[in-house]
């Protein structure tokens, strides 16, 4: 849960200031905290005490019930990550190091299979159920994941994390292979 929270206070903070056309060191000044604190804040590689994220969200001339609206600190059921949502960042001072973080979820203690599925173009198979937390990233080709009663259109680049208890299955709409990367969280139960 605290990644998911570092990152999304972090993403909600940065929407909203570039909403509001500002620079990260025009919000800092504003906030009357460092432009370094409000880059590591934007970049999910920390959290703000109380007193500093009172006072970026009031900066952002926000209130705290409109920056804090629809969120939710318990893991999501489904999550759906365009290629164009993937936030870069940086690990270290390195040259040549292109991070994109596709996904950061708090599980716990488990067991990961890790498989590639090529669908053929006219691959079937009924809905299932998988006891593991999924996470599929598109490498090639389109895919209509279907995920309890909901369908979910997915193009190469795009990836889904859900439950894999909920009903569901991938077709294949490329017209030719359509080749997914897929990584089972199995729960570790003693």
């Amino acid at each position: 849960m605290e990644g998911f929270f570092i990152l999304e206070v972090g993403r909600r903070i940065k929407q909203r200031r570039l909403e509001k056309r500002m620079t990260v060191q025009e919000l800092a000044d504003k906030s009357e905290i460092s432009k370094g604190l409000v880059s590591q804040i934007e970049n999910g590689r920390t959290i703000p005490s109380l007193p500093v994220m009172f006072s970026i969200i009031h900066s952002l001339e926000m209130e705290l019930s409109e920056f804090f609206h629809g969120f939710n600190p318990m893991e999501p059921t489904i999550l759906v990550n365009r290629k164009t949502d993937y936030q870069k960042f940086e690990k270290e001072d390195a040259k040549g190091f292109d991070y994109k973080r596709i996904l950061m979820r708090s599980l716990p203690a488990c067991t990961i299979d890790i498989a590639l599925l090529d669908l053929s173009k006219d691959a079937y198979r009924e809905e299932v159920t998988t006891d593991a937390y999924e996470f599929v990233f598109v490498l090639k080709g389109k895919t209509e994941y279907r995920v309890n009663g909901q369908k979910f259109l997915l193009e190469e680049g795009d990836s889904i994390f859900f439950d894999g208890r909920l009903d569901h299955v991938p077709v294949n709409t490329s017209g030719t292979i359509c080749q997914l990367f897929v990584i089972y969280f199995f729960d570790q139960k003693g």
